[in-house]
């Protein structure tokens, strides 16, 4: 029986080691095959996804891609669990992104989760990502790091996500897909990828326009992402990523009352109408890697790259409504590693520095009814951020091994003000933090293994988040960074050959956890504040089987509880002992993928959110909602052409639910509905050129 390719990959990734993991080569699968051992590189050494001292999980390219809208990570990695996703249909809003809450607060961008792309950073040396570049279509494998990591990465790694693009095959192929469905979704793309001698490449291609279920949320974006590889010899390699992201349109609907969202939940906020709110993008990036293996042992990887992006925002106000900026973004950073035995143990040590500057020269001018009108601030602020790191790797015994991490970041802001009308806003903020962490595995036997870390994460407050409240430019006085310690303990292992777990519990104390609200006088405007000490606890269960041939089962329990311990905020009012918004207390995934020996495949997910609330106060609550998918198609082989058509139903049940949350929002405007249920179907064809 041969598994037809979509799902071949989706079978190797139920059954695989961790959870939802998958082997690198999927092409020659048979159903009855072991299953090779996951390799991941988030940790900064290549190991195998079970020996991991800390929860992670690997999705693959071909869970992404296959049958799926595409739009947006959430589609996929909503199977791991302890990460929350909102905000899918909002392209200007961007993806919000949370991993044991990192990344709750932000309601554009990504916050407090380090993101990388073939290793080169989308998170930037102010701790700000965006997912808008990412191009789904040629995406090999993602990998999330669940937890504190900023003894690896530094700033804004409450948690990690890696991100591989698919790399160059023995056998070229080309391969084009459309995708069409309600409300104006369509979607382009065509990609190729193939081997010439020691050369791997991919390059590809896409382009989504959508109308959007909202009034006022059209966006389009045009994507290119390459990847070359040359292998200099048998120990040294050299590789470019180039990539550009053309966003010209990406409208923001913003957020409702709750008497809106319910009676008319396709409607958009006036102002947002008034002011043309939405925002436009154009961005490329160029990154170099090499790598080069010692004869005599060790290896050395090193890094650079440069990014450039101009952007434009409308936001549902006049007086300083209109933000435009001119961004350059580089760095690089060089790593050693090097295994040895000391003694009876032997030792993995990986050793390096990780260098980053950003530079946005930004103003702010009047929004008169989407007009550019008078310019109200200009400044120019710039970022430095300088990391080293050493990680070792140590084997106690055959059943036990120890990771001892250490880190020290400087981090530099800089303002110069070139707007002086209203004062000089100039000034200078510098942050340093030494992060360590600690973990072991121990194999208890029988196909089990109990892992537990501590670690610690900080995060500096994003140039945007240091605005002041109080001035039209320059730095909050009063906004400090936050600090987190985290405790997790964990258990993985296979109940049966069919069957594979992950538990972990952990526990994470936070100071200075940094907290949005908005004022009356910039509505749609965020500035943030400083929440004393917070306390977060959670647990997160991952289970994956296989009970007959073709039918593969899925599911991703998460439970956490995250309350303010002391909390006071600049008006007094009291808010020890709240949840913290944006996060709901419980969230299940569950899914259901079955391939039949024709080539027909389909497959169910579903995602249950408890309520949650959506102010400090926990004064406005959201309800919890049940959303169901289905896709299903069919995959056949006609010599060198692989067809596959396929269908997608979004929102099954035509269930009521709530897409994001605006946290804390001016005028009780929280909530940005779902759509309603909707169908895309599409074709991809793919032709392998022959040998």
């Amino acid at each position: 029986m041969k598994v037809t390719r979509s799902y071949a990959a989706l079978a190797c990734l139920l059954c695989a080691p961790c959870s939802n993991t998958l082997a690198d080569d999927v092409e020659n699968i048979e159903p009855a095959a072991e299953v090779s051992e996951i390799i991941v590189t988030a940790t900064r050494l290549d190991q195998a996804a079970r020996s991991v001292p800390a929860a992670i999980s690997v999705v693959s390219g071909a869970e992404i891609q296959h049958a799926r809208q595409q739009l947006a990570l959430d589609e996929a990695l909503a199977r791991v669990p302890g990460v929350f996703f909102q905000n899918r249909y909002n392209f200007a809003q961007d993806l919000r992104i949370a991993i044991r809450g990192f990344g709750a607060r932000s309601n554009f961008g990504v916050r407090g989760i380090k993101i990388l792309v073939d290793g080169i950073p989308e998170t930037l040396a102010d701790g700000q990502s965006q997912v808008d570049s990412i191009d789904l279509a040629s995406v090999r494998q993602v990998e999330v790091l669940r937890g504190a990591a900023s003894a690896l990465y530094g700033n804004a790694a409450g948690g990690v996500i890696s991100i591989s693009s698919e790399q160059g095959s023995a056998e070229p192929y080309a391969e084009a897909r459309v995708a069409l469905g309600d409300y104006g979704y369509r979607k382009y793309q065509v990609k190729t990828a193939g081997a010439a001698g020691r050369l791997d490449y991919l390059v590809s291609l896409s382009d989504l326009r959508i109308d959007g279920y909202r009034e006022h949320s059209e966006a389009e974006n045009r994507q290119l992402n390459s990847r070359f590889l040359l292998r200099l010899s048998d120990d040294t390699e050299i590789g470019w990523a180039i990539s550009a992201t053309d966003q010209p349109v990406s409208n923001d609907p913003g957020g409702l009352v709750l008497a809106e969202a319910e009676t008319n939940p396709r409607s958009a906020r006036v102002r947002n109408l008034d002011f043309e709110a939405g925002e436009t993008l154009d961005q490329q990036k160029l990154g170099i890697s090499f790598r080069h293996s010692f004869p005599g042992g060790g290896e050395v990887q090193a890094r650079s790259y440069y990014l450039e992006r101009d952007f434009l925002n409308r936001l549902p106000f006049s007086e300083g409504g209109m933000v435009t900026f001119d961004r350059s973004f580089a760095g690089g950073g060089i790593s050693y590693t090097r295994g040895f035995r000391l003694g009876d143990m032997h030792h993995r040590v990986v050793a390096g520095f990780d260098y980053d500057r950003q530079r946005d020269d930004r103003q702010r001018y009047d929004n008169n009814d989407g007009i550019q009108g008078a310019l109200r601030l200009d400044q120019l602020e710039r970022v430095a951020s300088t990391g080293i790191f050493v990680q070792d790797e140590v084997t106690v015994s055959d059943r036990l091994e120890v990771t001892l991490g250490l880190r020290y970041d400087d981090i530099e802001f800089d303002v110069a003000d070139a707007f002086l009308a209203d004062g000089n806003d100039s000034g200078t903020r510098s942050i340093d933090d030494v992060s360590p962490s600690i973990g072991f595995l121990y194999d208890v036997g029988a196909g089990q293994t109990v892992y537990g870390n501590i670690a610690t994460a900080f995060e500096t407050p994003t140039s945007t988040e240091f605005a002041n409240p109080d001035s039209s430019g320059g730095f909050n006085p009063g906004l400090e960074p936050q600090k987190s310690t985290s405790y997790e303990l964990g258990l993985r292992g296979d109940l049966m050959e069919n069957i594979r777990y992950e538990l972990a519990a952990f526990r994470i104390d936070v100071d200075d956890e940094l907290i949005p609200f908005e004022i009356a006088s910039s509505p749609g405007r965020e500035f943030f504040a400083n929440a004393g000490k917070s306390a977060r606890r959670g647990m997160e269960l991952s289970f994956v089987a296989t009970p007959l041939p073709g039918l593969n089962l899925a599911l991703a329990y998460t439970w956490s509880r995250f309350e303010f311990d002391t909390f006071v905020d600049s008006d007094g009012n009291d808010f020890s002992g709240n949840a913290i918004p944006g996060i709901p207390e419980t969230f299940v995934h569950a899914d259901v993928a079955y391939v039949h020996d024709s080539g027909f495949f389909a497959a169910v997910d579903v995602l249950y959110t408890d309520e949650l609330f959506a102010d400090n106060a926990n004064a406005a609550k959201v309800p919890g909602a049940t959303v169901a998918n289905l896709r299903f198609g069919l995959e056949k082989t006609f010599g060198q052409l692989e067809i596959e058509p396929f269908v997608g139903i979004s929102n099954v049940f035509d269930a009521d639910y709530t897409a994001n949350v605006r946290i804390n929002a001016f005028g009780s405007r929280y909530f940005e509905p779902g759509p309603d249920r909707n169908v895309y179907g599409g074709v991809s064809v793919r032709f392998r050129y022959a040998n």
